[in-house]
């Protein structure tokens, strides 16, 4: 399960310090993962958010690549606080969020349940930190656990 902490010298990524905001609008994931418990497993789609080969979409917008969870989002990758997706991302995709969107009506929750939405919802899952090599399209997404708990220690 998701025991390994970030603090791991096996980690890849890291955190830097917004300055010169002015101007600037936010719009922050949720670390603490306070909105609807979506469940999330294999087969599931995914998005990473980010920027393949530095393209923007219309202004300064990401592009929203899709793919799948592929595998146990609750288990570790490689004893790593990390799981796979299955998308075709690009060179300029590591760092980019990796989020579950769902557009909204019924949507499947953790405690079994599927609850009813008019609008989207979505859930940050973590950070993609690439293919797990050039001829695959299986990525590494390091977990939102891992990166609550970087965020937390600065």
């Amino acid at each position: 399960m998701d025991r390994t902490p970030c603090s791991s010298k096996k980690a890849d990524f890291v955190a830097l310090p917004l300055t010169n905001l002015q101007g600037v609008e936010l719009y922050a994931y949720d670390l603490n993962n306070t909105g609807p418990d979506m469940h999330i497993g294999p087969a599931d789609s995914v998005s990473v958010v980010g920027f393949p080969f530095g393209i923007q979409a219309g202004g300064s917008l990401a592009v929203w690549a899709t793919g799948f969870m592929a595998s146990e989002p609750e288990v570790n990758f490689k004893e790593l606080p990390t799981f796979l997706i299955d998308c075709r991302s690009r060179q300029g995709q590591s760092g980019s969020a990796v989020i579950a969107y769902r557009s909204g009506g019924s949507v499947a929750m953790k405690d079994g349940n599927t609850a009813i939405f008019s609008g989207p919802v979505t859930k940050f899952l973590g950070v993609y930190s690439g293919r797990i090599n050039s001829e695959s399209d299986l990525g590494i997404v390091w977990k939102a656990s891992a990166i609550k708990e970087l965020v937390d220690s600065i």
